[in-house]
């Protein structure tokens, strides 16, 4: 499916009854080859819009994949990048596309890091963790920046309730959430589960200070308003 390159249907059925960390395992050879990847749209605008913001220091990218995430921190940090994700599938294409950069694995709800960092961002991956589980994620961060750190991320604006892409959407999950009531193990996606306000309220209560920017070259809704903003959580200069 997508390209000659990518998965099939088959493996695509396999990797969904499959738990998330053995799912990615099987997918990780084809996974650039998918829309699941982040598009380069999405990297090139929030290098840009952390750049003025920059240069940085260290960089950590949070549940990296295949480290399509370096594009933007390789330009932006001055110092070590490392990205950390717990599919050893997905781990061994990044080391292979990156070999320059620091690759560990792990689970991000229990991050192995204490103030190593100065820049720290993720993509694509706030899907896969339920809300419950976010806080834990979002306290890993924060104490794996430095003081004054800084955790970035895009999120998209919710669709209309009228367009097609909302219903898509809410589909989708509906079919993620009766496929985990009746196979195990579960595989986590859900796509309507992050939204802004909560996800802003659970930064906060991990220390964070959040504003956000409009990632304006990614487009407008009807309504003038940005198709997408980055979240930008910063961890206080001094405790």
């Amino acid at each position: 499916m997508f390209s000659a390159q990518g998965p099939s249907l088959r493996e695509l059925a396999i990797q969904a009854l499959s738990s998330v960390e053995r799912g990615y395992d099987l997918l990780a050879p084809k996974f650039d080859h998918t829309p699941f990847r982040t598009p380069e749209g999405i990297l090139g605008a929030t290098a840009d819009a952390l750049r003025p913001l920059g240069p940085f220091g260290q960089g950590l990218d949070v549940c990296c994949g295949t480290g399509a995430g370096m594009r933007v921190l390789k330009p932006l940090c001055q110092g070590r990048v490392t990205g950390v994700d717990f599919s050893t599938g997905m781990l061994a294409q990044a080391r292979s596309a990156h070999p320059d950069a620091q690759w560990v694995r792990a689970d991000v709800r229990a991050l192995p890091f204490v103030e190593a960092f100065d820049l720290a961002v993720s993509f694509g991956a706030l899907g896969h963790f339920l809300p419950a589980e976010r806080p834990a994620l979002f306290t890993g961060v924060h104490r794996a920046l430095r003081p004054g750190g800084l955790f970035a991320f895009p999120i998209g604006a919710p669709p209309p309730i009228a367009s097609g892409t909302y219903w898509a959407l809410l589909g989708f999950d509906a079919a993620m959430r009766v496929r985990n009531a009746v196979w195990r193990p579960p595989f986590v996606m859900y796509y309507r589960t992050c939204t802004l306000p909560a996800v802003r309220d659970e930064l906060t209560a991990a220390g964070f200070t959040v504003t956000t920017a409009p990632l304006t070259a990614l487009g407008q809704r009807k309504d003038g308003s940005p198709r997408a903003r980055l979240v930008l959580a910063r961890k206080a200069e001094t405790p």
